[in-house]
């Protein structure tokens, strides 16, 4: 599977962007799909996912200034993402499960939030 990630730009501190993650082949509700974010020289970390379950999760630093949501019939997921802070510069990386052995990763999108 391929995970292609769009959306990212240059945008100034508390603007928006959505971000969008295409796969390749079919996706349905038993696959958890998480969004990660890598700024430099720190570690990825966790923004958003699905979890089995079809529950959403958010990192502790969204404070509800995203959105996650996904379309199975499109093969997408996407990330709403509003009040921007330069601290949310990173790249974006999406990540698709498949069963409890399997994983995807897309390259990535960069987003940079200039003050």
């Amino acid at each position: 599977v391929q995970l292609q990630a769009s959306g990212g730009g240059l945008v100034q501190a508390g603007g928006s962007l959505r971000l969008s993650c295409v796969a390749s082949e079919s996706i349905n509700s038993r696959n958890t799909m998480t969004w990660f974010r890598q700024a430099p020289g720190k570690q990825r970390e966790f923004v958003a996912g699905f979890d089995l379950n079809g529950d959403i999760r958010y990192g502790d630093f969204v404070q509800g200034r995203f959105t996650i949501s996904r379309d199975n019939a499109k093969n997408t997921m996407y990330l709403q993402m509003t009040s921007l802070r330069p601290e949310d510069t990173a790249i974006y990386y999406c990540n698709l499960g498949v069963g409890p052995y399997k994983e995807y990763w897309g390259k990535g999108t960069l987003v940079t939030v200039s003050s």
